[in-house]
């Protein structure tokens, strides 16, 4: 075997171990990894700067976003939220947990599920507060739930970009062609989540009352500031909508939002770049320098090229053996440089396939999206998740979430396997 593959899988399998073990910071251990791979000339600096650029989308995305609902925060709209839901479900955490599923999952088709993850951990936490509960089976419900929710649509998730891109595929595609198997998938998966944690959430009659007595408007600090944040927002959204009609960048869409944002809210700049969570940021730019350097010496493409040799270049075992391998290498490559570089693949092998080859484009956006959710790095959205619950206090731990979401994955993944069968083949 070549010297820069064994080099890179060391340096990823020792990253992967020190991220996994949190025995140091997530961000520092993707920042000595991607140096690594600098230093073992697995790639260059240039090569890596190219890494890092061609996802300032998502850097940029990440962060105007953060600034918007920083701001958003200071006028208590999360707390009047978080109120309002957990009287709508009457006090009770079960309910408010499938609640929170519904809409994070509802949120994520029509935003993203970046965005969808740092509005909604603010209100859950709080309700947990509230309720004097383990916020975490109101957080892991909602990352599930983004996940599976966000493959419905073009928007929803990154892999669905890069594979309506390479497809040729619109926004009414991924809804009529995604939107029924998430639909069957959300009510499996909050049937699970009800059984994991229903006796993990009792609440006292005293506490749920309290809930129920709380006025929700008096925790609204700053009503002109609210809304000119929910106009901006509004607008902001709306952008991210008809993205796929404007070409606007997502990037420019919520970096423009936020500078407006700040200006209008007069806000001191310096103030408002102190709340961005800078170890988010950068955890990022490492891993997709590290995932880079992998993807450079070939392995990600070879094992594409392993799963079609192996089943002959028969459509319908190629799309079963997608979903299989998607839902297992995407969560641990990361999604999208695992879709980048599987698409790569399907694009040249669906030239040599007869027939309807749509199908294993749908079979990678199920294995990448649902696969999201088996580890803490499998998404963005578990990334940035995670990094906003430990800085509130209640952190993430990743073997926690692997008990959990190995389960959630693999339920996920033999609904897809059906649905393939069923309605393409």
């Amino acid at each position: 075997m070549e010297f820069n593959v064994i080099a890179a899988v060391t340096v990823f399998i020792i990253t992967f171990y020190f991220i996994v073990t949190d025995k140091i910071p997530k961000s520092i251990a993707a920042l000595t990894g991607a140096s690594a791979m600098i230093f073992l000339r697995i790639i260059d600096e240039h090569e890596a700067l190219h890494a890092v650029g061609i996802n300032l989308e998502i850097i940029f995305l990440l962060m105007g976003l953060m600034i918007i609902v920083n701001i958003m925060s200071e006028t208590g709209i999360f707390q009047w939220v978080a109120i309002k839901m957990a009287q709508a479900a009457e006090g009770d955490p079960v309910k408010i947990m499938i609640l929170l599923g519904i809409v994070s999952a509802v949120a994520s088709a029509l935003l993203d599920n970046v965005t969808t993850v740092l509005l909604i951990f603010p209100i859950s936490i709080l309700i947990a507060k509230q309720l004097q509960i383990d916020p975490l089976p109101f957080l892991f419900t909602e990352i599930f739930a983004v996940n599976i929710g966000g493959a419905a649509t073009l928007v929803g998730d990154p892999p669905n970009l890069i594979i309506g891109a390479k497809a040729g595929f619109g926004f009414n595609d991924f809804l009529i062609n995604m939107g029924p198997l998430v639909l069957i998938n959300m009510v499996v998966f909050l049937i699970t989540m009800y059984f994991f944690f229903r006796k993990k959430m009792e609440v006292s009659r005293v506490l749920r009352a309290k809930i129920k007595e709380l006025d929700a408007d008096r925790v609204i600090k700053d009503r002109v500031l609210l809304k000119k944040s929910l106009i901006i927002f509004t607008l902001v959204m709306i952008g991210f909508v008809t993205n796929v009609v404007t070409h606007l960048g997502l990037a420019v869409i919520s970096i423009t939002g936020a500078i407006l944002l700040t200006l209008v809210a007069k806000k001191d700049p310096e103030h408002v770049y102190s709340e961005v969570e800078w170890t988010t940021l950068f955890f990022f730019a490492g891993l997709f320098i590290l995932i880079d350097g992998l993807a450079a010496t070939g392995i990600i493409s070879r094992a594409g090229e392993a799963i079609f040799t192996a089943t002959g270049g028969n459509i319908k075992y190629t799309a079963l053996f997608t979903v299989i391998s998607s839902t297992v290498f995407a969560p641990l490559l990361g999604a999208m440089p695992y879709t980048i570089s599987f698409a790569k693949v399907l694009g040249e092998l669906t030239n040599n396939i007869p027939g309807n080859t749509d199908p294993l484009w749908w079979a990678l956006s199920m294995g990448a999206c649902f696969g999201g959710n088996m580890t803490l790095l499998g998404s963005a959205a578990n990334v940035v998740g995670a990094n906003m619950a430990e800085k509130a206090g209640v952190p993430i731990k990743f073997m926690d979430f692997l008990k959990y979401g190995i389960i959630i994955t693999t339920q996920s993944m033999i609904l897809s396997l059906i649905y393939l069968m069923v309605r393409y083949f």
